[in-house]
């Protein structure tokens, strides 16, 4: 059975989110690794990057199985799979911001 084309629609827009997010993620992690030397500790700076990009790399890789098993759930009126990256994503960011928050207040 076809779903209804909006929920179809509302899953597309989901999963190019998915890669907008994934593309932020990335261009935060190259302009981490791209600050000066003196702004951060080298080594803390490029465990940010890292992270962000890692960070990238995952959300643009789960992003179209995560569409098609939600599309699998809508064509057979199953349940929708449960967010399994939504708790990695919120804490990885959340660090990154708390890691970076301290090293901000630290070079003042």
């Amino acid at each position: 059975m076809e779903p209804d084309p909006r929920f179809t629609l509302a899953n597309e827009r989901t999963f190019l989110t998915w890669l907008s997010t994934a593309l932020a993620l990335s261009a935060g992690g190259v302009a981490m690794a791209a600050v000066p030397a003196d702004v951060f500790v080298p080594w803390v700076r490029t465990v940010l990057a890292v992270m962000l990009v890692s960070l990238s790399a995952l959300a643009a890789g789960m992003a179209y199985p995560r569409w098609r098993n939600i599309q699998r759930a809508l064509r057979n009126q199953a349940p929708l799979p449960p967010p399994a990256l939504a708790a990695v994503f919120g804490y990885g960011i959340a660090t990154v911001a708390i890691v970076a928050l301290v090293l901000i207040i630290l070079s003042v």
